[in-house]
Parts: structure tokens; C-alpha cells; sequence
């Protein structure tokens, strides 16, 4: 049975398409047969990490290089659309942090603008995708305590400015999209990784991409808060195919779901995982970062009953996949890290 037959001929707008998220459902959808619309900004990256990392660019005929605030944009995008992945935002807690204005304005601004055209082509779009974050339940327990397991009947308690948007977005597109002929779902991801993810300057997210790549210059892997915090490491492609099934499968229909493994893997494993494959990597204990959560995992009955899907990549699997990328695509390292590995050297 093809899941996806629902999505061969539709044409889809995919919100921060130039992501490694976007990138991958974009890519997904092209596989399966559908229109994507990628829509997204180029300077969270740069272009060239779009087109040569992501393999997305401007200059492809289903992509656009445009910022989702523009009401215009999205109007005329979405007016063409049978689906909507919203996936753009500022998804780099750090800089959530260091700069709410921006967060403000891709999170709650741009997903406003989003749901707008929507609403005004409901009457066409078959649903639209939320994409959410495990950051709604809160920075989970305590280090050394008890393993936490989020499900979506928990309350929400965001700890961090990234974590308040996501549980506004969540609301506005349930209150926005609330009419008997309008249809949502709402994705909350875990921990994403996998290749061809790349890190950002001055962030703390990406931990099997910040180890990989620091491994992989010879720089020591920092451990914040020691690395016992607790995380569900969702691989890109699972994320992508868990994605798409909210889209069209029909129980779905305003649901809010997790998507993670509801397997529970600390920092500290992730980083002996990356050292298996890079063994003279060394380890640096680095204070925890504010806002980093404490940890938990994905209850994944409701992602299991509802999409009737399982993940289908094993951590273990997915950073031996990600170090193998690495060391095919050197030029993915950002240059600021290679900098840093020569001053390092020096």
C-alpha cells in the first residue's frame, strides 16, 4: 500500500524549504510524485549551503526565495496549493534567546501570515501541517532524575522564548483554522538530526552534527551540563515520512502528535556514539546553556495509532550514516569552525 498516493499530482507549499527539514520533504515529495512549493529565506545558511548541502535552490523551478511574512507571497502560493507543511521558523533556541524580536517575527509573524492565506483558501487546501516542537512540554527532569515521557495530553511549559512561540502557534492554528471545513494537524518534533544537517555559530543545538563536526577537526566534544541530558533523536527521513503521513491521513484531522523513537539517549551517548567512529575525540565538560531542556522522550502511542508508522532509523545507525556523510563532504564544515580548528592548532 503507497501511503503517500494521496500526495502524487497535489501540489504542496512547504514552508522553509531551505531547511534540513523543509529540504528533506521537499525532496520526498518530488520522489512520491507531488508539486512541492518550497518557500523559504536564504540566510540561515547562506545559499551555497542550500545548493550544495541541502541540494535546494533558488534556481530550481519549485523553489522560492522569498520570507513568509510577505503576505503577498504566501497568498499567491498557498492559493495554488492542496496542502501546506509549515515548517519555517527561527529554530536555533540560542538565538531565540540572544534576539525574541526574531523570533517574534518568523514564529509569530511569519506563521500568522501563513495561516491567513489559509484561511482565505480553505475552501481548496485539504490541511495544513503545523510543525511544532517537543519544547512545549518544558525543560523535562531534572539531570540524574527520573527519565521523562511527553504526551500530547501533558500541559504545555515552555521554557525558553522558541518553546513560547511554538505553543502560539499551536493555539493560533487551532483557533485560526477552527471552522468545520478547515483541516489541521499539528507535528511536535524531537530532536532532529542526520545528514546533511549543519551547525550554526554560537548555537547548542544539532548535537550529533556540532560532535561529528568537531570530531572530525580535531576539536574537543563539549559536553553542556555534562551531557546527561536526556533526548529523543529523530532522524531527518522519519521525521519527513511522519510529516507527510499527518498531512494525509485522514484520523489525523486536528491532531496534535509526537514525532520522536520514544527512546530515551543522553548527550553523553550521543558523543561516545560520534567517538566510535572518530576515536581520538576528546571530551570537555561546558556548563548547560539556558534554556537547554533537561530531557525526556516522545510517548509515541498517539503517532502510532493514528499514522500507523513507526520510526525506522536506530540512532546507532543514524550518526554512522551522518559521520560517513561527513567524511565524503568535508566542505560542509561551515569555514568559522575550520577557523576555529586552526587558531585551536596555532
Amino acid at each position: 500500500m503507497n501511503r503517500f498516493a494521496d500526495l502524487s499530482g497535489a501540489t504542496v507549499t512547504v514552508t522553509g524549504g531551505f531547511g534540513l527539514v523543509g529540504s528533506r520533504i521537499v525532496h520526498k515529495l518530488r520522489a512520491v510524485g507531488a508539486h512541492p512549493l518550497a518557500v523559504g529565506r536564504l540566510d540561515a545558511y547562506g545559499s551555497s549551503t542550500c545548493s550544495s548541502v541541502f541540494n535546494v535552490s533558488p534556481r530550481d523551478r519549485d523553489v522560492i526565495a522569498g520570507d513568509i511574512t510577505d503576505a503577498a507571497l504566501m497568498d499567491d502560493v498557498i492559493s495554488h496549493s492542496d496542502f501546506v507543511i509549515h515548517a519555517a521558523a527561527l529554530a536555533d533556541v540560542a538565538e531565540c534567546t540572544r534576539n525574541p524580536a526574531s523570533a517574534l517575527r518568523a514564529n509569530i509573524d511569519g506563521t500568522q501570515t501563513v495561516l491567513d492565506a489559509a484561511v482565505r483558501h480553505s475552501s481548496t487546501l485539504k490541511r495544513l501541517v503545523f510543525v511544532s516542537s517537543a519544547s512545549v512540554y518544558g525543560l523535562g527532569t531534572a539531570a540524574g532524575g527520573a527519565r521523562g515521557r511527553f504526551s500530547e495530553s501533558d500541559p504545555s511549559n515552555p521554557g525558553s522564548v522558541y518553546a513560547n512561540t511554538k505553543v502560539w502557534g499551536e493555539h493560533q492554528t487551532a483557533l485560526t483554522l477552527g471552522r468545520d471545513i478547515d483541516s489541521y494537524a499539528i507535528v511536535r518534533y524531537f530532536s532532529v538530526y542526520g545528514e546533511p544537517q549543519v551547525v550554526k555559530e554560537n548555537s547548542h543545538s544539532w548535537a550529533v552534527a556540532w560532535f561529528a563536526m568537531r570530531a572530525a577537526l580535531g576539536l574537543p566534544l563539549h559536553l553542556n551540563g555534562g551531557g546527561r541530558q536526556i533526548r529523543d533523536f529523530i532522524h531527518v527521513d522519519d521525521v519527513a515520512d511522519a510529516t507527510l503521513l499527518a498531512a494525509v491521513t485522514a484520523h489525523a484531522h486536528r491532531a496534535t502528535v509526537n514525532v520522536g523513537t520514544g527512546r530515551a539517549t543522553s548527550v553523553r551517548q550521543v558523543a561516545d556514539l560520534v567517538r566510535r567512529h572518530y576515536p581520538g575525540a576528546r571530551i570537555t565538560e561546558t556548563p548547560r546553556p539556558q534554556g537547554d531542556p533537561l530531557g525526556g522522550c516522545a510517548d509515541t502511542r498517539m503517532m502510532r495509532q493514528l499514522l500507523e508508522w513507526e520510526p525506522q532509523v536506530r540512532v546507532e545507525d543514524g550518526v554512522r550514516r551522518y559521520t560517513a556523510w561527513l567524511r565524503k563532504t568535508p566542505e560542509a564544515i561551515p569555514a568559522w569552525l575550520y577557523a576555529q580548528a586552526g587558531e585551536t592548532a596555532a
